[in-house]
């Protein structure tokens, strides 16, 4: 079954991630306001159970988002009154109280990371894909842990907000309500409790924010601008708030340099607004196992951001090496960037290292030769006691893919009130390993980028002419304004279905990959959870 396109614009409330931000309060204190709270402005409709329990709430476990989007629609469909800073401190407590396992969001960040154009693995579950995943994302169900009874509450919810389910998102082709009720419930218990034992573990385990405090050595991956490495500094100042800084430095030396506050959530849900360069960045990150992973992306255009992996300057470890690649046969610079770095880099058999250029705990740059008979494929790479990192060695690329291979962007712009969605896309190396056989990646290379019409359609259509431009530098699409064109046929909107093309040329040996960029009409409602 074909995997479905997380949706970039779904049906629910618009509220700014910058609510889960700087609670500004101790726990001590926020936990008496949150238990205040729940007495006099939830307990109208959510019965007291005594021990801190209520009725409908105390049954369910979400993601700091997932209480967000609980609590606003509250708000907007049930007038509760609170004020920006009451709504932060409900949404803190609850997260921390009734939240998720690290294990259990982990298949599902990328719809908390706004990782648009991430193709689900969950329409593979057929009581799940063809009955909840056709009308919002899998990870916004996912990341919930439910008593059966609240589930088939949620079921008898969506049914009284959208009376016209049945006969929608293609509800037709089954006696929708009676399978949802009798099927879908039970295995929605069963696959996402309330009581499970990696939360129990969580709680048991779980660490105080305040060790997340001191320096990072970070790495990250811009589509359109490319590899970056440095540094981010967070200083603890009370009730799982932090000041941070960024530090870092592009490959091709662009700064990287920027300020903010972040809060933890449930001892590992990082949530910061970084200010880099005037534009406000968010920090959408897990913090498991002395690692902090995730995405920084545009508080206003969250298709553009980076992945980002960092590490204490604690740890002795490897976050990245630049260039992730080298072909055999060549002499090249590379550098090593992490922490407790020491010693000379031990790059495995084939690789020569000619000369340190330059050497300090967080970074190792040296001058190596690769022989021309070096074995290809990935190997870990170490510096000393620290490793963590690959190094991929290839004699040519046999393959070029276009990441993402398919993508959603959106019209939007000239007078209307929604902003052009932007298409980013990387190309990614692929080589065949000793075995001449088995492929690996070699990983992300510059790349010459163009479209065409996907189809008979779009060629009549024109749509290369109408659906907006690509950067063939960068490969960065964005597309066309909003609003009926004239010189379309039947003054149709710039949609457009387009072929994207990847061309490396190394040395003589050209390679093309190929995507499939999907231009589509804006984006009007923009949820925590699409």
């Amino acid at each position: 079954m074909r995997t479905r396109l997380l949706r970039q614009g779904v049906a629910g409330g618009l509220l700014g991630l910058s609510l889960l931000l700087q609670s500004g309060m101790g726990m001590a204190e926020q936990s008496a306001s949150a238990q205040e709270l729940l007495a006099t402005r939830c307990a109208a409709c959510h019965q007291a159970e005594g021990d801190d329990k209520y009725s409908r709430i105390s049954y369910q476990r979400k993601t700091p988002e997932g209480w967000l989007m609980t609590i606003g629609r509250m708000q907007t469909a049930h007038k509760v009154q609170l004020t920006d800073e009451e709504r932060r401190t409900l949404i803190k407590y609850l997260a921390d109280k009734q939240g998720m396992a690290p294990s259990e969001t982990a298949d599902y960040r990328y719809a908390l990371e706004r990782r648009l154009n991430t193709q689900e693995t969950l329409m593979e579950d057929p009581q799940l894909g063809e009955m909840c995943v056709r009308c919002h994302s899998g990870g916004r169900l996912a990341m919930q842990g439910r008593t059966e009874q609240e589930w088939r509450h949620l079921v008898n919810f969506h049914l009284g907000h959208w009376p016209a389910l049945e006969y929608q998102a293609f509800s037709r082709d089954r006696n929708w309500f009676p399978i949802a009720i009798n099927e879908t419930v039970p295995h929605l218990a069963k696959r996402f409790p309330l009581e499970s034992e990696a939360w129990f573990q969580w709680l048991q385990q779980r660490p105080d924010s305040e060790t997340l405090a001191g320096r990072w050595i970070f790495t990250g991956h811009y589509p359109g601008k490319g590899e970056l490495t440095g540094s981010m500094t967070a200083k603890y100042i009370g009730e799982d708030n932090f000041e941070v800084r960024v530090d870092g430095r592009y490959a091709d030396g662009t700064p990287f340099v920027g300020t903010g506050k972040a809060v933890v959530h449930n001892g590992y849900e990082w949530r910061a607004n970084v200010e880099v360069d005037g534009t406000v960045l968010r920090q959408v990150f897990a913090v498991v196992n002395n690692e902090m992973t995730g995405r920084m992306f545009e508080r206003d255009h969250d298709e553009r951001g980076l992945d980002f992996r960092a590490v204490p300057d604690s740890a002795a470890a490897v976050v990245a090496v630049q260039p992730a690649y080298l072909k055999v046969g060549e002499q090249q610079e590379l550098t090593l960037t992490g922490s407790g770095l020491n010693g000379t880099p031990q790059l495995g058999e084939g690789i020569e290292v000619i000369k340190v250029l330059d050497s300090s705990p967080e970074r190792v740059r040296v001058q190596v030769r690769v022989a021309a008979d070096a074995p290809v494929g990935v190997r870990e790479v170490a510096v000393g006691d620290a490793d963590g990192a690959t190094l991929a060695i290839y004699r040519q690329i046999s393959e070029v893919r276009v990441v993402p291979d398919y993508a959603v962007a959106r019209i939007g712009g000239n007078g209307s009130p929604t902003e052009k969605v932007d298409g980013h896309s990387d190309a990614e190396a692929w080589a065949i390993g000793e075995d001449g056989k088995t492929p690996y990646r070699i990983g992300f290379v510059p790349a010459t980028w163009s479209v065409e019409a996907f189809d008979e359609e779009a060629e009549e259509l024109e749509d290369v002419k109408y659906a907006g431009v690509m950067d063939r530098h960068t490969g960065v699409f964005v597309p066309g304004d909003a609003g009926p064109n004239p010189d379309r046929k039947m003054m149709a909107n710039n949609v457009g279905n387009l072929k994207v093309i990847a061309t490396v040329d190394e040395g003589g040996n050209t390679v093309t990959g190929e995507g499939q960029l999907i231009v589509g009409v804006q984006r009007w409602v923009i949820p925590p959870i699409p």
